[in-house]
């Protein structure tokens, strides 16, 4: 046999030993860790014995107590569900629950509420709607629950005349409470929408008002972990294209001058649509005209009477020459005339 095989084989050995020997031990920590655990004080809370969507009315059968370490019972939680339940009138679940997951006073009405947007609302915030259509709601891939970026884009005459068009970003992180009358946020399925309704402050329910009659809301769906706000920036119409706002001016002048062009050339080709029309109707006019004439019996002249004709007779006589004559004689430059008689 050679050496290698004999070094492969006690190598294999040992780590067959060593392997066994680390397993043992993590089993000795297993079972030591489970025997701790049985020794740490529990309580009871409130579970969801069956998934509750929102606006399910709880009772006795939905509910049941689960033991949970003490030290690890969430805020809200119930400890019984008599406790649960206490109070005038049935509770409702203001959003979905699983089954065995701890039913909060933060996921459940009070006694006697209907499951409503009032309900759900935090402390000292206001529900306010956007109107919004296919492209500006995000598809309807916008959920109850989902909290989105809201954008303002307007458009403001400048001092030279052009327009500028810009967006802002509005607000950040504004958690949506409802789309159109749904505010169920186990819905899954995408929706085009007329209207979400948002969760926000007074200060900035009044900026969603000024900002819903100066421009136009759109809406950015964040990404489900990301809560805190960021740096954000105006963008502009130089932005898109790299131009300088007097560069987009003179192309917005350019633009104007040829709309005008054309508009010059549509009011010409108006105008001379209109003289050969007045031509045709003229022309039209003369040949109704000449097919009247056509249609009436010419007059007959009357044959030529005989008329006398009477001969003259022309005869040259010579003038008689004056008796007086004009001569003119030159003194210089100095024309100088003279009336003498004339000789016969």
């Amino acid at each position: 046999m050679r050496a290698n095989t004999v070094i492969m084989i006690i190598l294999a050995g040992v780590f067959g030993v060593l392997a066994v020997v680390l397993a043992n031990i993590w089993l000795a920590n297993q079972r030591s860790a489970m025997a701790q655990a049985g020794n740490i004080p529990r309580d009871t809370i409130v579970v969801a014995a069956v998934p509750l969507k929102f606006g399910d009315t709880l009772s006795e059968d939905k509910l049941r107590e689960m033991a949970w370490p003490v030290g690890a019972v969430p805020a809200g939680a119930f400890k019984t569900t008599k406790e649960a339940l206490a109070g005038n009138g049935a509770r409702q679940a203001l959003q979905a629950i699983s089954a065995n997951e701890p039913v909060l006073a933060t996921k459940i009405t009070g006694p006697g509420q209907r499951a409503t947007l009032s309900a759900v609302l935090g402390e000292g915030m206001k529900a306010v709607s956007i109107r919004v259509n296919d492209v500006l709601g995000v598809a309807g891939f916008v959920f109850p629950g989902d909290r989105v970026d809201i954008l303002l884009t307007r458009n403001v005459r400048s001092n030279e005349g052009a327009d500028k068009s810009f967006v802002d970003v509005l607000l950040q992180s504004v958690k949506v409470l409802a789309i159109d009358q749904v505010a169920d946020e186990s819905k899954d399925s995408p929706t085009v929408v007329k209207a979400v309704t948002v969760e926000v402050s007074t200060k900035d329910a009044q900026k969603l008002t000024l900002a819903a009659g100066a421009g136009q809301l759109s809406l950015a769906l964040r990404q489900a972990a990301a809560s805190k706000g960021e740096m954000t920036e105006r963008v502009t119409l130089s932005d898109l294209t790299g131009d300088t706002p007097e560069d987009v001016a003179k192309r917005q002048a350019e633009l104007d001058r040829q709309k005008a062009a054309e508009a010059a050339a549509a009011e010409e080709r108006k105008r001379a649509d209109d003289k050969i029309n007045g031509l045709a109707q003229a022309v039209e006019q003369v040949g109704s005209k000449l097919d009247q004439l056509s249609k009436v019996k010419p007059a007959v002249a009357p044959a030529p009477q005989v008329q006398e004709v009477v001969k003259e007779v022309v005869k040259y006589v010579q003038p008689e020459p004056p008796a007086r004559a004009t001569i003119g004689v030159f003194r210089g430059v100095k024309l100088e005339t003279y009336d003498v008689p004339r000789q016969r």
